[in-house]
């Protein structure tokens, strides 16, 4: 027969070791881990600082080429437009007219001839030839911007068709000192010039370059596609800003493709925007790589951890069960189940302490088995030991609180110690204990119990030997006054009074 009572201190120290051991381990990993995703993220970050840097730096490269070149386009159509002010180029020979007005023209083979169209949009020179074919042109856009708005500069047109080729046309006014309008000054940048300006560049599949007017219009995009070209996409937010801040990003909505970019501008103040973008997925390419082969890692190493730890915890759950079955067989009787005495010298020690800081009464009750020695010898002793374990039943029967203890305190004899409880409550338990004896054991092979019972709330300078004297001077008064009863030690009699 096992008592109940308190969970014992090792254990208690185990099991608070294991918790301890899972716990450190857990949060070990969460630490790691933490640090991992912050390396991860400032991985993550530089990823797209060097994303932006090198989108920065192909739009700010091809910017400056078409730049470069719209505005060496632009310089001859001021010149053309200033040389036909002169009073006398009406008056030369057309070979010296072209002379005059294009000798300094800019000229390369994706640049268009520079024709000047009269006042009525009629072709008036050509740089191409000294005799142009007649020419009507006065119902284009740029001709009737330049009509209209004396103030314009030079004038970008939307993609078209010119001459026979997919051009922008540039032009310029041609305006007389008292600002009249004498007609306008037209060339061409075709898109084979833009086609080779983006194939000398080492782009990505879906990396994409797109040229607008100030306006929002696709000038020219790669990769390209006919049908985005001349499109206004004013409206999108991402370009609208683009055409209204120096500089600066954007994500990609999918305003032409379903691709998510990083879009990147320059120079939104120039008459044509350059706005470069690479796709999310190609951004973060390396960085998923190397996030793969740590999160992998990491992984395994969380594993690892957490199966060594668990096998860990497991092992000491097993020590400490070893270290309970352990104590448990040192501190129990074989016989009866109780506890042994070396339990009940442990308890009544640390009991006594307690009710001496609570100032709380302690009782303890002796117990002796009457006639026992001839029971066991007209019986035998394994009817002894039967004796002894119905003995030991009725006890724990009798005491179950929690902080009660029943011990086997030697041979035939017994201990019960009861905290809290004043000397009339343990002699109604001493009482309980006896009748239950005298029940069980019977008629036929009648057995009974003698019961000393003492008391006291212990004070400083005093000793659980007292109790136990005490207690086993009434055993003796209970045997010498017949047997089969209960008597209580006269405690304030005793040198231990409280």
């Amino acid at each position: 027969m096992r008592m109940p009572g308190r969970p014992a201190p090792a254990k208690r120290l185990s099991l608070f070791s294991a918790k301890t051991v899972i716990i450190s381990a857990v949060c070990t990993l969460i630490g790691f881990s933490a640090i991992c995703a912050s390396v991860l993220l400032d991985l993550r970050r530089g990823e797209e600082a060097l994303a932006h840097q090198s989108l920065e730096n192909l739009a700010t490269g091809v910017d400056a080429d078409i730049s470069r070149n719209v505005e060496l386009y632009d310089l001859s159509l001021r010149a053309v437009a200033s040389g036909m002010l002169l009073p006398e180029i009406d008056e030369v020979s057309k070979p010296i007219r072209q002379l005059i007005l294009f000798d300094h023209a800019a000229t390369a083979k994706h640049f268009g001839a520079i024709q000047v169209y009269d006042a009525n949009g009629r072709l008036k020179v050509d740089s191409a030839t000294l005799d142009p074919q007649a020419e009507e042109r006065g119902d284009e856009e740029y001709f009737r911007v330049h009509r209209d708005n004396p103030d314009v500069g030079l004038y970008i047109s939307r993609p078209t068709l010119h001459r026979g080729a997919y051009a922008i046309v540039l032009s310029r006014r041609i305006s007389a000192p008292d600002g009249r309008f004498l007609g306008v000054a037209v060339g061409s940048i075709r898109f084979s010039y833009f086609h080779e300006l983006f194939g000398r560049l080492s782009l990505g599949p879906d990396d994409s370059i797109t040229v607008f007017r100030h306006d929002g219009t696709v000038i020219m995009r790669t990769p390209f596609d006919l049908d985005y070209i001349g499109k206004n996409l004013a409206h999108v937010p991402g370009v609208a800003r683009a055409l209204s801040e120096p500089s600066g990003w954007y994500a990609s909505s999918g305003a032409l493709d379903e691709i998510a970019r990083l879009m990147v501008w320059r120079d939104g103040t120039r008459p044509l925007v350059v706005l470069a973008g690479k796709p999310w997925r190609e951004v973060y390419r390396l960085w998923r790589m190397q996030a793969t082969r740590i999160g992998a890692t990491m992984l395994a190493l969380i594993v690892l951890v957490l199966a060594a730890t668990l096998i860990a915890a497991r092992e000491i759950t097993r020590r400490t069960q070893a270290e309970e079955r352990l104590e448990e067989l040192a501190t129990t009787d074989a016989l009866t189940g109780l506890k042994n005495r070396r339990k009940f010298d442990t308890t009544i020690e640390s009991e006594w302490r307690r009710a001496m800081r609570h100032r709380t009464p302690l009782a303890l009750l002796m117990i002796d088995a009457d006639h026992f020695k001839s029971y066991n010898d007209n019986h035998g002793h394994q009817a002894g030991d039967q004796m002894l374990i119905g003995i030991a039943i009725c006890i724990t029967d009798s005491v179950k609180r929690a902080g009660d203890c029943a011990v086997r305190y030697g041979g035939e004899e017994f201990a019960v110690l009861l905290p809290g409880l004043s000397e009339s409550d343990a002699l109604d338990v001493a009482e309980t204990i006896r009748r239950k004896v005298q029940s069980w054991s019977g008629d036929i092979v009648p057995s009974t119990v003698s019961v000393g019972v003492a008391s006291v709330t212990p004070a400083h300078n005093t000793d659980w030997v007292a109790l136990l004297q005490a207690a086993d001077k009434a055993l003796y008064a209970a045997k010498a006054a017949g047997r089969n009863r209960c008597i209580a030690a006269a405690v304030p009699k005793l040198p231990l009074a409280a």
